[in-house]
């Protein structure tokens, strides 16, 4: 549990300082403002997707949870990398339309599966 909170912790100080140096190589002018938000927004992107990839290697109480986990994980890590790899290669606009979109798509394909999973479940 401490590796996990510490390997969380890193991810947070490491997109601030990221976020810092850009933004203090924009102030010097080696890169302009759409970079910044650029390697901002695409390291988020692969923060969803570690923690994506994560999810289902964690403890789960019974083996429906252990299903929506594996589901849950696989739609994460690849609307992040979606996420991550709009906004590293596409226009801006197609890159905030459709990285939200993925993220919001992930985000619906665990939460139906859930459901899914439920309504199949035999009554206790």
């Amino acid at each position: 549990m401490k590796k996990q909170v510490i390997a969380d912790l890193g991810w947070g100080v490491g997109i601030i300082v990221l976020a810092l140096g850009a933004t203090g190589a924009r102030n010097l002018g080696y890169i302009d403002a759409d970079t910044v938000t650029r390697l901002v927004l695409g390291a988020t992107g692969l923060m969803v997707a570690w923690f994506g990839n994560r999810m289902p290697k964690t403890i789960a109480p019974g083996p429906r949870a252990r299903q929506a986990q594996r589901v849950g994980g696989w739609s994460m890590a690849l609307s992040g990398l979606v996420y991550a790899g709009l906004w590293a290669f596409a226009p801006t606009e197609v890159a905030l339309i459709g990285g939200c979109g993925a993220i919001m798509l992930g985000i619906a394909v665990t939460f139906f599966y859930c459901l899914s999973l439920r309504g199949r479940a035999k009554p206790a």
